[in-house]
């Protein structure tokens, strides 16, 4: 797909946008049609190949996503080179450790990654963002605006050169490494993630399989797995806004035919009179049916939960009206999706394979199935279940409860987000707390009452206390950060 995006973008409507923006003033405006995106990526593999950078080389990349960052990625694929996302959310030890087993031949680095890497680092750190000393890693080059104390700019087209034809480019290997990202994985020990050429594709075309954009359509969202499809079938990105308010401007002004946004930034539009249109996908931390619902209540058409990892990517989907209508202790993420195999572990961990998962773990030999932390039963039709992350299991009266069993059932309406999570009870066990985060206006005694008889049909799971308050988030994908929920319910229940 990769190799067909090149050359589309530059024979297929070239003069059609590829990437739209806005301005300060909220309007929509074109940041890159599709021949121009075709030429920034000619630049780059010719600048690139210029610098010595060679078939099978890792090249750093620390730049935030939009034209630029996607135009990268196609030279790099053009060249051969092995991408190393450096993700500023992943800690600077992690990122120098790991990268010690693949030193970068070149970092390219945009003026706020390298902000984040040096004088900015304090700042950012308070949003738990991080880079090392990107110099320790490689040789950098700064990509795009240029301020003082950056590394130099990449240069671009030099002399004039021409694209390089480079040899075994029309038979590639498969198993090539395409790509590294660095996650948590599924241990305390983070890992960087290696997907092969081959692999990416499959997950590419997985995709685009089960969302068929169409040519001509316009599709909200950021990431690659967003941009590669979107563009390939001749539809325009833009970019989501950060603010709730103004990308709550873009769905209604651009009404889009697919949007792609995280919970807790598809609350934070709703909370901000979000109307959608079209189908909403969300993934990265939990959606519950609740959530789903009320997005379609929003004004979508179908409202999607997309059940993925940094390993393989997708694995399993499921649209509102299925998992509302899902009775079953736990949460439904839906049928395995075409290709995707699933195992279990001894102690009930969901193993998971197919053509697009992850090639091996830097440093690592190959295999073929991800353990993904997660506790999950199939149910009668074969659609996988979770019962929670095995590591958040909470240890009361000598009895193992998976929080994310129950937790589907505190979703009522009027409910933001809920988590049980264990507490110290000082004695060597621990107190089963459920905290609650109700949506803005909501009556908390009302609440209390609607919820008294879920807790109640929890049975020996029945939480020891109900607090209600806000739910810590953390990470790139803000998910529920369990250590800080159980530490606020400590303070809370000492008082």
């Amino acid at each position: 797909m990769l190799d067909r995006l090149a050359h589309d973008l530059r024979t297929v409507h070239p003069d059609r946008p590829a990437v739209l923006g806005r301005t300060r003033l909220g309007t929509t405006r074109v940041r890159i049609r599709r021949g121009e995106l075709a030429a920034l990526a000619d630049n780059y593999a010719v600048a690139l190949h210029a610098r010595g950078l060679r078939d099978g080389d890792t090249l750093g990349v620390a730049v935030r996503p939009g034209p630029r960052a996607l135009a990268v990625l196609l030279a790099a694929h053009r060249l051969g080179l092995r991408t190393a996302v450096l993700d500023p959310t992943a800690g600077p030890d992690v990122l120098a450790a790991r990268l010690a087993l693949a030193r970068p031949e070149l970092v390219l680095a945009d003026a706020a990654a390298q902000a984040v890497a040096g004088w900015a680092g304090p700042l950012a750190r308070r949003a738990d963002l991080a880079l090392p000393p990107l110099a320790a890693l490689g040789p950098v080059a700064t990509l795009g605006r240029r301020l003082p104390g950056c590394a130099p700019r990449l240069r671009t087209n030099p002399f004039g050169a021409s694209v390089p034809s480079v040899p075994g480019r029309d038979a590639p290997d498969r198993d090539a490494d395409a790509v590294i990202v660095f996650t948590s994985g599924t241990t305390a020990r983070p890992r960087a993630v290696v997907h092969s050429r081959g692999g990416l594709a499959a997950a590419l075309r997985t995709v685009t399989d089960l969302v068929d954009p169409r040519p001509g359509t316009v599709v909200l969202g950021g990431t690659f797995f967003v941009l590669v499809p979107a563009l390939a079938a001749g539809a325009a990105v833009v970019l989501p806004a950060r603010e709730p308010a103004a990308l709550a401007r873009q769905l209604d002004r651009l009404a889009p035919a697919h949007s792609y946004l995280t919970p807790p930034r598809l609350r934070a539009a709703l909370a901000a009179g979000a109307r959608f249109t079209g189908r909403v996908w969300t993934g990265s931390a939990p959606a519950d049916a609740a959530l789903l619902r009320r997005v379609k209540q929003a004004g979508a058409e179908q409202a999607w939960g997309v059940y993925a990892l940094t390993e393989l990517f997708p694995a399993a989907a499921v649209e509102e009206a299925e998992k509302s209508a899902f009775t079953g202790p736990g949460d439904l993420v839906g049928a395995p999706l075409p290709g995707v195999r699933t195992g279990l572990g001894e102690d009930g961990e969901l193993l998971l394979t197919g053509p697009g998962a992850r090639h091996r773990y830097l440093g690592e030999e190959p295999d073929p199935w991800v353990r993904t932390g997660d506790r999950a039963t199939p149910d009668a039709d074969g659609r996988i279940v979770l019962a929670g992350r095995l590591k958040d299991m909470v240890l009361r009266r000598a009895e193992n409860i998976y929080p994310g069993l129950y937790e589907p059932a505190l979703h009522l309406p009027g409910v933001e987000l809920a988590v049980l999570v264990g507490v110290p009870a000082g004695d060597g066990d621990e107190r089963l707390v459920a905290l609650v985060q109700p949506t803005p206006g909501t009556d908390p005694e009302r609440l209390r009452a609607a919820l008294a008889g879920p807790l109640e049909r929890m049975g020996s799971a029945r939480p020891d206390a109900l607090l209600f308050g806000e739910v810590p988030l953390a990470g790139r994908s803000r998910k529920p950060d369990r250590a800080a929920a159980s530490a606020r319910c400590a303070r809370e229940l000492a008082r």
